[in-house]
């Protein structure tokens, strides 16, 4: 998005990243991170940054960038604490945490990708009732090429669960709703499937898209406080309604009644599941493109870079 914007941007990450950018500089290889990972899912890897993964990425990063950088460039970090020393090796410069959907965080400039997940660091950070805000920090949703997701005005007869197959994801409810309302679910994602649920594993892009757009609905019933749950997004920009929790970024990303149903018990999401021809998929398509786009977001972040820009090195 930046380097559509008109900025440098120099990426220091894996092998194998295909976004446009200034120069894409490799700073881990794949045998090391296949080794620190195992079958785990990404998210479950060490965040510690004493661990050879985040000690060697972190030292070929500091070396790469310094290389490079200037003196009123803004280094963007994507890992919380485990990337800490990266902004340490370079005080002059701002770090901004961007995308923050996870705990650990230590800069002064922090992006969340909810309010929701905003307040909770807020909340979690003090015993006391009472609890400042950060005017430095600020909100800006994550986001979506729309050109990778396809409309669908006609759907199939099922209801998509698409994410991790583990309880506090809720695929337990998905499918005792899905029961109840008395229509099929069908999972996909990493982890092993539901004995008599149809699961298709993990989906390439193409095939997520194919699978989200001609679902019936999305059902998402994470347990936990979800920081954003960009697949909530992505299965709207197909045009699927999405029946969601009530709690956590589903609260401002799918509005009830219009792009889905937020719930809270099992009878609520079957209900949800029965009235979901009520809603519009041609509006609910249009509202995912335009509110999470990459060119609409991408003006936040600009608008946000500004402000780091004026604020840091006035």
């Amino acid at each position: 998005m930046m380097n559509a914007c008109g900025h440098d941007v120099f990426l220091y990450g894996g092998p194998d990243n295909e976004a446009p950018c200034t120069e894409h500089i490799p700073c881990i290889t794949e045998e090391l991170q296949k080794l620190a990972l195992g079958d785990d899912h990404y998210t479950q890897v060490d965040f510690n940054p004493l661990t050879p993964l985040w000690t060697f990425f972190n030292s070929q990063a500091i070396q790469a960038i310094s290389k490079r950088i200037k003196q009123k460039d803004i280094i963007c970090i994507i890992g919380g604490l485990s990337q800490k020393p990266i902004a340490d090796a370079f005080p002059r410069n701002p770090s901004v945490e961007f995308g923050i959907g996870y705990h650990g965080i230590f800069s002064k400039y922090k992006v969340f990708e909810s309010y929701a997940w905003m307040h909770t660091h807020y909340g979690a950070r003090s015993s006391s009732t009472d609890v400042d805000g950060d005017q430095r920090d600020t909100v800006i949703p994550s986001y979506i090429d729309v050109d990778e997701f396809t409309y669908v005005d006609k759907p199939e007869d099922y209801v998509a669960y698409v994410g991790r197959m583990i309880d506090r994801k809720g695929i337990s409810i998905a499918s005792s709703a899905c029961s109840m309302a008395g229509v099929k679910l069908v999972t996909a994602g990493p982890g092993i499937g539901m004995d008599g649920i149809e699961h298709r594993g993990e989906l390439d892009p193409p095939s997520r898209d194919t699978f989200m757009g001609k679902a019936h609905a999305l059902i998402a019933p994470t347990i936990y406080i979800e920081p954003f749950g960009t697949v909530a997004v992505e299965a709207m920009a197909c045009g699927t309604p999405v029946i969601c929790s009530d709690w956590g970024a589903f609260t401002e990303t799918v509005i009830h009644g219009f792009t889905g149903f937020r719930c809270r018990t099992t009878e609520d999401f079957a209900q949800a599941i029965n009235k979901i021809t009520t809603l519009d998929r041609k509006a609910i398509s249009d509202y995912s493109r335009n509110r999470y786009g990459l060119e609409s977001v991408s003006v936040m972040y600009d608008k946000y870079f500004d402000f780091i820009s004026n604020h840091a090195f006035r």
